[in-house]
């Protein structure tokens, strides 16, 4: 018995113990409530950080709304100057704010075709390593872009500042830069396409800059076709005096589209046409398809140029062949049956 009572609380421990663990209770909810509450002012504030940010970006989006707005009013008024501010703008705040970059394209092409004095930059040397940091680059190239370059070189010399921007700083005005190479790569292509002197026109080199400039945003209608018309006269070029019935068919497209587009040969899409035209008619001719060596012939006289003077006398020769001139028939007078000449009618009066 006594080892039974030994092993029982006493009557003055069992009070002790249930003290202590109401004690522990006590501390437990008073640190659970803490923490709720450092839970709710967490999620608080990140609720209303979301709701500042969502209002932010509600803001900017109606600022940049109204400023592309005031861009293509001042377009469609003739006022170049005051919408490439407005789209330069935009672009620098979101290169991909719908309907910017096209806008832009579609000003870059008015001030190039306009009949204005442009602004000619002075020669600049080429790009060396700057060190006077990644925000005197970044002036710099918008220097250069108000500066309305126009020629294949002016284009290079933005791009090689932009390299030169990108190796000082990776991350600077990341977003501005892209629209800047964006605009920079697609005009340096548009301008090897359509270079001046035609000697200086490089396609290979334009279908590049455009494709790279496809990297930094979808490329518009007009230059996405352009690309698209001096891939398909090289590929003309390469079936040239070996297959006249592939060559044509590949000119053809491009001299329905862009019939003055041309490569460094300086031969016209549609002369180029009316060449190949003309070879195939003699290939006709010498199969003795005369008609369709005159179709031939007279499709490429349709373009005209120096080629369908040498053909001349070739095309007279199947036109006469297809359509030969009618046979003439004399009439013969009738004679008597028996062979017997009629006496001569006596005109004479009694």
């Amino acid at each position: 018995m006594s080892d039974m009572r030994e092993t029982q609380p006493t009557q003055a421990q069992q009070p002790a113990a249930k003290k202590g663990a109401k004690g522990r209770g006590w501390v437990f909810g008073v640190l659970g409530f803490i923490v709720l509450a450092i839970l709710g002012l967490a999620g608080g504030y990140m609720n209303g950080r979301i709701v500042r940010v969502d209002a932010q970006g509600t803001l900017l989006s109606q600022q940049l709304a109204a400023q592309f707005d005031l861009g293509m009013q001042a377009m469609n008024a003739g006022q170049y100057d005051v919408a490439q501010q407005h789209f330069q703008y935009v672009i620098n705040q979101n290169p991909n704010f719908p309907g910017a970059q096209a806008a832009y394209t579609q000003l870059l092409l008015k001030l190039k075709s306009s009949p204005t004095p442009a602004f000619t930059a002075s020669p600049l040397a080429s790009p060396t390593p700057d060190q006077s940091g990644a925000a005197q680059i970044f002036s710099h190239v918008q220097a250069l872009l108000a500066a309305k370059p126009q020629s294949f070189q002016d284009w290079d010399t933005v791009v090689s500042t932009l390299d030169s921007l990108r190796k000082a700083d990776p991350t600077y005005q990341a977003a501005q830069v892209d629209g800047m190479y964006y605009i920079a790569l697609r005009q340096r292509g548009i301008a090897q396409i359509f270079a001046q002197p035609c000697q200086d026109i490089n396609l290979e080199g334009g279908i590049y800059d455009l494709t790279l400039a496809e990297r930094f945003g979808q490329l518009d209608g007009y230059a996405d076709s352009l690309r698209t018309y001096a891939r398909l006269y090289i590929s003309g070029s390469t079936f040239w005096e070996i297959d006249w019935t592939q060559a044509q068919s590949y000119f053809q497209q491009v001299y329905l589209a862009l019939p003055d587009l041309m490569d460094s040969s300086c031969i016209t899409a549609a002369h180029r046409w009316a060449q190949a035209t003309i070879q195939l008619g003699d290939q006709l001719l010498v199969k003795g398809n005369y008609c369709g060596a005159d179709q031939q012939f007279k499709a490429a006289e349709a373009v005209g140029g120096p080629e369908n003077a040498t053909a001349q006398p070739t095309e007279s020769f199947a036109d006469r062949k297809c359509h030969p001139p009618a046979p003439t028939h004399t009439p013969v007078p009738a004679t008597p049956t028996g062979g017997a000449t009629p006496p001569p009618t006596d005109t004479s009066t009694p």
